[in-house]
């Protein structure tokens, strides 16, 4: 990316996964929602396509490209109607951890299935009692010999049913100080002990949402994925990644809602003329237009940032794109739904089930609290709060 104006390579990559959003759309997405199934098509064509592995590097089946160019696969399919929020896990959290932390051996058994699409993980970090305060992670994992051995729980866990492993973060006990410290394990969802159950959600999705329960998990040696005393910088390693999937996730959302909006606005006429003539209809939406540009430009930044190793400047960005993207979201679904007036809940237009998604930018995966908590702390130099 140079300046404000993403490369000519990036803008291709944008063009092409526009162009396969289009064969599926929302349509495709609430029929899969609808009836059961997963977007086991869409994920399919994407990956033999290489856009899932666009951001894994090269000698393990990828694209070798940045974090940006994951996003911008992202965002584009959101913003053709099919928000595909296992983009935001796997290969982008899961991915990118293990390319950063894992042995040689891990980067080749795991890492060419999320470039070409044929496997799926999942991230599992919150807990019932944890939340946002990753300090309080309860899930432990204590040696057994050569093996580990988990017990624990954690919840809001998006895609187990799809996956082959999920990436669990737990906590081993230092040898030598007794205290716990962070640590991150492959889990293979067919492991003895392993066990879900769905949650039931209000929001229109293929992609489902699990609480785990891990009772004497049996694991072998290599399913530590990194150091046995994590550390920050490895737990932490995926979140700004995921912060800049997020936000990627919903401002595609955003621009899908305003598209509808404006096209609804050119069409329908009351008085004589199509209603987005009224400026009470106009000014909105072109509200929406300068708020989404604004939260794209920030993600852009975040991702550009990254891909530089300025990982302090990027958490930063990260989390105001990530802010900015919920809000613009919920405001362009919500402003969609009003310019469609009666017809924005009538499920026909397609926005009423978009509904709950995109309110859950605002909450996931960090809450819009948490975000302006870092921003105040980090960015302005206020006392933490919490």
């Amino acid at each position: 990316m140079s300046g404000f104006v993403e490369s000519e390579e990036r803008r291709a990559l944008r063009q092409a996964v526009r162009d396969l959003g289009r064969k599926y759309g929302e349509s495709y997405f609430y029929a899969a929602a609808n009836e059961g199934r997963k977007t086991t098509e869409l994920w399919s064509e994407a990956g033999k396509l290489g856009y899932l592995g666009v951001s894994i590097p090269e000698e393990y089946g990828g694209g070798g490209g940045e974090i940006g160019d994951l996003a911008a696969v992202c965002e584009e399919l959101a913003a053709a109607g099919c928000p595909l929020l296992l983009m935001v896990v796997s290969p982008a959290i899961v991915g990118t951890v293990i390319a950063q932390y894992g042995t040689e051996e891990q980067r080749r058994r795991w890492l060419p299935g999320l470039a070409d699409g044929s496997a799926t993980y999942a991230f599992s970090i919150t807990e019932p009692d944890a939340g946002s305060n990753s300090h309080n992670i309860a899930t432990t994992a204590r040696r057994d010999g050569t093996d580990w051995v988990l017990k624990g729980g954690k919840t809001y866990i998006s895609g187990v049913d799809e996956a082959s492993h999920v990436l669990v973060v737990g906590r081993t006990e230092d040898a030598k100080t007794g205290k716990l410290k962070p640590a991150l394990f492959m889990v293979p969802t067919d492991a003895r002990g392993f066990t879900w159950q769905e949650i039931d959600m209000g929001l229109t999705s293929p992609e489902k949402q699990f609480t785990l329960f891990f009772d004497d998990v049996r694991l072998p040696a290599d399913a530590l994925v990194g150091k046995e005393d994590a550390g920050l910088d490895q737990l932490f390693a995926g979140l700004n990644p995921e912060r800049i999937m997020a936000a990627s996730m919903a401002t595609g959302t955003a621009r899908w809602a305003l598209r509808k909006a404006v096209a609804y606005a050119k069409e329908r006429d009351v008085w004589g003329k199509p209603i987005g003539a009224h400026q009470a209809i106009a000014h909105p939406l072109a509200k929406l237009h300068v708020e989404i540009e604004m939260a794209r430009l920030l993600t852009q930044k975040a991702a550009a940032l990254y891909a530089e190793g300025d990982l302090l400047a990027a958490g930063e960005a990260a989390n105001m794109a990530k802010y900015a993207a919920g809000e613009a979201a919920c405001a362009a679904v919500d402003q969609a739904i009003q310019t469609h007036g009666g017809n924005g809940l009538a499920t026909e237009y397609g926005l009423v089930q978009s509904l709950v998604a995109s309110r859950l930018t605002r909450i996931a995966p960090v809450s819009r609290e948490m975000a302006l908590n870092f921003v105040a702390q980090f960015s302005l130099g206020l006392p933490k709060s919490y």
